[in-house]
């Protein structure tokens, strides 16, 4: 439930502050109203699109089965795991001028395409968002229960909602550039978790071999068969016992993640 609500409320809420960007825009620079109804016509629009995949995700699931489906599942874990990162480093380079483009982009579609392509900027800003959750919830579907997925994922969307309404409110003095840092740390930590959860896949499943399995056993210090123990390991990738093939993946993952870190931010 925890990692749903938190991939949701971070995705939500950067959805929600693009809307509040556009929306500003189009207030200031659209006196009839039309922008503005095509505006939330396109947001609709996106988040339209973004249940399109998830049904066609479900869709291809039951389609398939055995190794098939393994392979699918597996696959869309890597994936997953992938776009969490590569989100997390464009935000980290690109995040300062998210906002001039986003009105620039606008003011050519208004020019471009008149209200139409208010529209299909709005649907295509948040159809983004919404397919990348869309995608990190299905992979996390992999590993957890679905019903305290799908609450996670409810209370992280009002969650978001409330954020964003106290920010433009300015009922809490809430620094959204520091809470969209801290995020991004947390999702790297989840996706390289998500990578550990494909690995062990690939190795069940005969795929790949373990190397040493297991390297060490911490689980008398925190077993991962537990409730707690559990919870961590499927936030962090943590494994009392893990396998050598899965700890180089994860010494990898953080490998590229660094150089890439300390990159980007000097862009």
């Amino acid at each position: 439930m925890g990692n749903a609500f938190f991939v949701v409320w971070r995705e939500s809420l950067e959805a929600f502050l693009i809307a509040g960007i556009l929306y500003a825009w189009l207030q200031a620079n659209d006196a009839s109203g039309k922008g503005r109804r095509a505006l939330f016509i396109g947001l609709g629009a996106g988040v339209g699109l973004a249940l399109l995949l998830g049904w066609a995700l479900l869709t291809v699931q039951d389609e398939l089965t055995g190794e098939a489906l393994e392979i699918f599942q597996t696959a869309t874990l890597f994936i997953a795991a992938g776009l969490i990162t590569q989100m997390v480093l464009w935000m980290r380079q690109h995040g300062r001028q998210i906002k001039a483009k986003l009105h620039a982009d606008l003011a050519a579609a208004r020019e471009q395409s008149g209200y139409f392509g208010v529209a299909i900027v709005a649907a295509l800003a948040v159809a983004r968002e919404g397919a990348e959750t869309v995608i990190f919830l299905y992979g996390m579907a992999q590993e957890g229960d679905l019903s305290a997925l799908l609450l996670g994922a409810v209370t992280g969307f009002a969650g978001a909602g409330a954020t964003a309404w106290l920010a433009a409110k300015s009922l809490a003095r809430l620094n959204i550039g520091l809470l969209l840092r801290l995020s991004s740390i947390l999702l790297l930590i989840l996706a390289s978790a998500l990578l550990v959860a494909a690995i062990d896949r690939l190795i069940g499943a005969g795929w790949i071999p373990p190397l040493l399995d297991p390297v060490w056993d911490t689980s008398m210090l925190i077993d991962d068969t537990t409730k707690a123990g559990k919870l961590l390991a499927d936030f962090s990738g943590y494994r009392a016992r893990p396998a050598l093939s899965s700890l180089l993946a994860w010494a990898a993952y953080w490998g590229v993640v660094l150089l890439a870190w300390r990159r980007t931010g000097r862009g």
